[in-house]
């Protein structure tokens, strides 16, 4: 496997070139199942054929809080989130003090970085500057949550399962934090880069409480990608490029879905310089975009770091979910409507 990681001052923000069959659309639940005897996901099934969770019954069992740490200005909490066997969620909510339900973005950085990033003050802090509450967690077959499978087994070889029971994922955790009480439910964002930007698309797509999404060099295109991109180990680019794997990657096409963004605003970023996705891609990406889209492209690494300080590049984000018009208020306390 080949990995490249270009570093943005604290070394958070990662764009990745690595190396990597599907399983049905419909099985009894996601494998690994790492304790069998657990029964409590027995009617978990899940369809991979959709980033929709129409036809997909996950069972989300309470979640296990490991810490709550305070620090000048906000606090991180760690959760372990769970709704299939052996595929435990481990999932960073880092906070602003002072702020009442602060607006939420959620971050899902591409195929492999693993939730490092969310462990450093500078980040942390960073995130949650402009009182913004920050949600972080990782893509299936990624850092902690690739286990008990076959090493011939990885992010890209299951692509369809990947991508869907990521997307899934993401509809899960809105779930969850919905239930929490206190964030703004109604202003989330979403910040997604590389195989991540892809997952975002797809959940968006979807799932109309994703108000605002910024992505950066997502994949897609998968008959060229998955044929032209450096990305794809040589040893294993025939297998990806036979009809029965096309074909399961083609129900989670970003081109088919991009046009079905519900985001109320949308913004692509693209680095030219960034050769995991070829030029031919990134451009009918940017044609498949719907209209209103806002895009930023970054010629050079050092243009791209200066857009990155801390490795986030959160303002536009920001913004457009300051400017979305309040919610309509509910029926007055006693109404009987």
């Amino acid at each position: 496997m080949l990995i490249r990681t270009l570093a943005l001052g604290i070394t958070l923000l990662f764009l990745i070139s690595t190396s990597a069959s599907l399983g049905a659309a419909q099985e009894p639940a996601s494998p690994p199942i790492a304790d069998p005897s657990d029964k409590r996901f027995k009617d978990v099934t899940e369809d991979w054929t959709t980033p929709a969770l129409n036809g997909s019954h996950l069972l989300p069992v309470p979640p296990l809080s490991f810490f709550d740490d305070t620090h000048p200005g906000y606090t991180v909490q760690l959760l372990q989130l769970q709704w299939r066997w052996g595929d435990p969620l481990d999932v960073y909510v880092i906070k602003p003090t002072g702020v009442k339900n602060p607006p939420v973005i959620l971050n899902l950085y591409g195929y492999p970085t693993d939730t490092d990033p969310y462990k450093n003050a500078i980040f942390q802090k960073a995130l949650t500057n402009d009182g913004f509450a920050a949600v972080g967690f990782v893509s299936a077959l990624t850092g902690h949550r690739y286990h008990d499978r076959p090493m011939k087994e990885w992010f890209l070889s299951e692509l369809q399962e990947s991508l869907s029971s990521s997307a899934h994922d993401v509809q899960m955790v809105l779930n969850y934090l919905g239930t929490r009480g206190d964030l703004d439910m109604n202003r989330v964002g979403m910040f997604g880069q590389g195989s991540g930007a892809t997952i975002a698309i797809l959940a968006s797509a979807v799932d109309p409480r994703i108000k605002v999404l910024d992505v950066l060099d997502p994949w897609g295109d998968w008959p060229t990608w998955i044929a032209t991109s450096p990305f794809v180990p040589e040893d294993e680019r025939a297998d990806y490029l036979k009809p029965e794997f096309l074909k399961k990657a083609a129900a989670l096409e970003t081109l088919d879905w991009l046009p079905k963004i519900q985001a109320k605003k949308f913004r692509m970023q693209q680095n030219i310089f960034e050769t995991d996705t070829p030029k031919a891609v990134k451009e009918k990406l940017r044609a498949a975009t719907p209209s209103g889209t806002a895009f930023a492209f970054y010629k050079t690494i050092p243009e791209f770091k200066a857009a990155f300080p801390n490795s986030t590049n959160l303002q536009w984000m920001e913004h457009e979910l300051r400017m979305l018009p309040e919610p309509p208020a509910g029926p007055p306390l006693g109404s009987s409507r």
